[in-house]
């Protein structure tokens, strides 16, 4: 019996290792891939975008700088990000993808999508009051995770976690509409325009309603960074709240179109990213060996083929609806069709999240 103890022990010891060694590959991964970039590219855009705002030029970019990042999306990290959905979850479960696993993940884009889809010809309003919340909640979730896997000992606590998830989703989400709020009330018309629609929102840019929305953001951002700092107040809470304030002064000063784009390039996608490769073992196997580069080489071909379907499915429909060709209305189209593949996008990741009792799932998660 003792040395059945000893070994079972030692085994146990054993298992703790690799626990660790994969959580220290996870931090690796998200700090490397999705965390540095990210800082780096979108203070660089803060920056140039206040001292554009301080010279009064930030409001008269040309269009075509500002539709270039989403633009890019198509092909870089935006689109491509939700490309490998049909491998993940099996991956995320530790087994190899299978027949099987791609036609749950099928037909969970064929059901959701579609009714998605038919729901922004039926009302183009609700459809897209529904994508601002439910990409909200998204981004807030992709957050959740990296600042979890970054080693964010505060997040604890599910009302820290559910705070931290409103803030991170409202930061790109609502801050915009704070500053720029014609600008953003014209991105929300051009989708329901596609659909022979017409947006009656000026209750929500009058300057009342954006000071009291404003004020009780900032409130639930405050609130929730001293409750963060209160559970522990260590180097995850100074990321997180270092991360916040980034992103405020971001969204405050870099109008919505170009923010949103850089945004979803290099912050939201790229953190995905790295999830993608700490799931993937060869991709894995290749950041350890290589480095981010041959991994994220690794997950792009895997993101490739339905890349490729999409971008053909997205021009077919511009086609057949007879899209216009202004970028504006290229742009609406764009995101509508993103609108129509987050929701399946977003089931597939909550699974995830269930599988790894990561993100969302700490929502649920006993205190």
């Amino acid at each position: 019996m003792a040395g059945s103890t000893a070994h079972d022990g030692e085994t146990r010891r054993i298992d703790e290792s690799a626990v660790e060694s994969e959580d220290d590959v996870t931090q690796s991964l998200m700090r490397t891939i999705g965390g540095r970039p990210a800082w780096l590219l979108t203070a660089g855009v803060a920056i140039l975008g206040g001292g554009a705002a301080l010279v009064g030029a930030a409001t008269t970019l040309p269009p075509w700088a500002r539709y270039a990042p989403l633009a890019v999306s198509l092909l870089v990290f935006g689109l491509p990000h939700g490309a490998v959905d049909h491998l993940a979850p099996a991956r995320a479960a530790g087994e190899q993808p299978s027949v099987r696993w791609l036609l749950i993940v099928g037909l969970v884009y064929l059901l959701l999508g579609g009714a998605y889809a038919v729901l922004w010809l039926l009302s183009p309003i609700a459809s897209a009051a529904f994508f601002i919340g439910m990409t909200w909640v998204h981004w807030g979730q992709g957050d959740l995770y990296a600042l979890e896997a970054l080693g964010g000992s505060h997040l604890d606590s599910r009302a820290v976690r559910t705070g931290t998830l409103l803030v991170r989703g409202g930061l790109p989400m609502l801050v915009p509409l704070l500053r720029f709020p014609e600008r953003y009330r014209d991105v929300v018309d051009a989708w329901v325009a596609l659909f022979g629609g017409s947006l009656d929102a000026s209750w929500l840019v009058a300057p009342d309603v954006r000071l009291s929305v404003g004020a009780a953001f900032a409130a639930l951002t405050v609130g929730t960074l001293l409750a963060g700092y209160r559970r522990s107040p260590g180097d995850g809470w100074r990321l997180d709240a270092a991360e916040t304030g980034l992103l405020w002064v971001y969204f405050l000063v870099v109008p919505p179109i170009l923010a949103i784009g850089v945004y979803f390039c290099v912050w939201h996608s790229l953190r995905h990213i790295a999830r993608l490769v700490g799931v993937d073992p060869s991709a894995r196997r290749a950041f350890a060996d290589r480095g981010a580069v041959p991994a994220l080489l690794r997950t792009g071909r895997d993101a490739l083929p339905l890349t490729v379907v999409s971008v053909g499915l997205l021009v077919g429909v511009a086609l057949v609806g007879r899209v216009q060709t202004d970028l504006q209305t290229l742009a609406a189209l764009y995101l509508v069709f993103i609108a129509v593949l987050t929701l399946p996008h977003v089931v597939i990741v909550t699974w995830m999240d269930r599988t790894e009792n990561a993100g969302l799932a700490g929502l649920v998660r006993e205190q």
